[in-house]
């Protein structure tokens, strides 16, 4: 055993490890000492300052130089992760709306573009439009499309492994589309399409509602109705990517939930199918009785499918998300009401945070995830943006 951890193999194979670990103990952490690196990685304060000189020199991480003290000797040196060196782009493709956002390593969203789309365009306009939001974050970014580090797109319907949605989606055409593939004329990265609601639940449970929980239904409620699911911390898929489409099923009531608040009795004539929805919930707010009808019996139907999770997975939350997340307050306790009728436990049901964007921060969540996984998995080399 001694005598193969002599090779140069092995000891150049442990240097890589040894600075993995660096990077890994400084990548969501505040600016750290090499004295506070090496006990939390379990290195040799010398060996650790050697490995930190040579992730600075190799851009890794960067120097934070201390401020000024009265207090006597020079304050430690803190290095911090470079989460400058690359970049990652989450894009969601709604009927209405392609939102694009880009973000540096770390996640911090460095530019947003929200552009308007027809809802009744065809696939070639409607891919259109996303390359123009791509574009505007990369000139706004000035970086070129060589430099993005991991993309990932979120699409309305399930989505089976070759990216497309091949079962059902609201999109005209859009089930002949492979996003990934018209992407990748332009982009050697690796690119991902997922599902909406899941990118949804995802986000959630980075920077939104449900941070504290590892175990999360995300309802998707508006016009269409879906649900994105979590167990134990994992993003839950299913072997056809279907999973949490419990709105399929007719007897849950999901599918036409939405028309209780098309149809409401005093609902304006001549009013838009897509304005119908916001002006009963706000008469509801105002008292009128016919809107509060309307709601009641749209989270009474919203109540079954939810039901039927909430019983089969035992979630510590349901977050209400989706364009109705911004109707909660009419909502929330009416859900609750309903779940307790039927469910052996009820768990919190909490409003979305990040309202419309989740989509997209989801899709920035899965791209980290897989410069994670590509990059800090396998070896740590010069900091350059990774091939599909």
């Amino acid at each position: 055993m001694t005598e193969q951890l002599t090779t140069g193999t092995d000891v150049t194979r442990m240097r890589e490890l040894n600075a993995l670990s660096i990077v890994r103990a400084l990548r969501g952490n505040p600016p750290s000492t090499v004295t506070e690196l090496a006990g939390r990685t379990g290195l040799s304060r010398p060996g650790a300052d050697v490995i930190v000189q040579g992730l600075v020199a190799d851009g890794w991480i960067t120097v934070v130089e201390p401020d000024g003290s009265s207090v006597v000797g020079r304050p430690a040196r803190r290095y911090r992760f470079n989460a400058g060196t690359g970049h990652v782009l989450g894009v969601d493709v709604g009927a209405h709306k392609v939102l694009a956002m880009l973000a540096d390593l770390d996640g911090t969203v460095a530019w947003t573009s929200r552009l308007p789309v027809d809802p009744g365009a065809d696939p070639a306009a409607r891919l259109a439009v996303v390359d123009a939001a791509v574009d505007e974050c990369l000139a706004a970014a000035s970086l070129r499309p060589e430099e993005l580090w991991a993309i990932t797109v979120g699409v309305t319907g399930p989505v089976d492994a070759s990216g497309r949605t091949t079962l059902f989606t609201p999109l005209p055409g859009w089930a002949s589309v492979k996003p990934a593939e018209h992407l990748a004329a332009r982009f050697s990265c690796p690119i991902q399409v997922e599902n909406d609601c899941k990118l949804a639940a995802l986000a959630e449970r980075w920077q939104g509602a449900a941070s504290d929980a590892d175990d999360i239904v995300y309802l998707l409620a508006g016009m269409r109705t879906g649900a994105g699911l979590i167990v134990d911390g994992t993003l839950r898929r299913g072997y056809g990517g279907a999973a949490g489409e419990i709105g399929a099923l007719r007897a849950v009531r999901w599918l036409t939930a939405p028309s209780h608040l098309q149809k409401c009795a005093s609902l304006p004539a001549g009013i838009d199918t897509d304005d119908a929805a916001a002006w009963v919930f706000a008469a509801a707010r105002a008292g009128d009785k016919a809107a509060r009808t309307a709601v009641r019996r749209y989270t009474r139907d919203l109540a079954v499918g939810t039901a039927a999770l909430v019983l089969t997975l035992d979630p510590q939350v349901v977050i209400f998300g989706g364009g109705f997340s911004r109707s909660a307050d009419l909502i929330l306790d009416q859900l609750a009401r309903e779940l307790r009728r039927t469910c052996l436990r009820v768990p919190e049901i909490r409003a979305s945070t990040l309202g419309a964007e989740s989509v997209a921060l989801g899709a920035l969540r899965l791209a980290l995830d897989e410069v994670d996984a590509r990059l800090f998995g396998e070896r740590l080399s010069t900091p350059v943006a990774p091939r599909a």
